[in-house]
């Protein structure tokens, strides 16, 4: 995932999160932001009970290529994934399922406003 399509900033991640359009599963939380422009970025946030520093930074890395797969970045709106602890118990294939479920969501909830 290119930088130009992250969300980077401590304050970003604020207004985005306190936006209150999300949707939930398990493992990961999905927080939708609508914008004007039709270029879309996403931040990545991973709990502390996920794992140490080393634990969640290969998370990060997983969660970056699932990003790079799945996501069209022409899109209206800015996401933050949040990633929980449940995110372990499942492998890389179901997760990735899990957060392709919750972009698809992610555009219906941004085609209805």
């Amino acid at each position: 995932m290119k930088k130009k399509f992250r969300v980077k900033k401590s304050e970003e991640f604020e207004t985005i999160i306190k936006n209150k359009k999300f949707i939930v599963d398990p493992a990961i939380v999905l927080y939708i932001k609508l914008k004007e422009e039709n270029k879309s970025r996403v931040g990545i946030t991973v709990k502390n009970k996920v794992g140490n520093a080393v634990v969640r930074n290969k998370v990060k890395r997983q969660i970056r290529m699932m990003v790079q797969e799945i996501y069209d970045f022409n899109e209206n709106f800015d996401t933050i994934i949040l990633i929980k602890e449940k995110y372990k118990e499942n492998d890389y294939e179901i997760n990735k399922k899990v957060l392709e479920r919750l972009y698809i969501r992610a555009k219906k909830v941004r085609m209805d406003k």
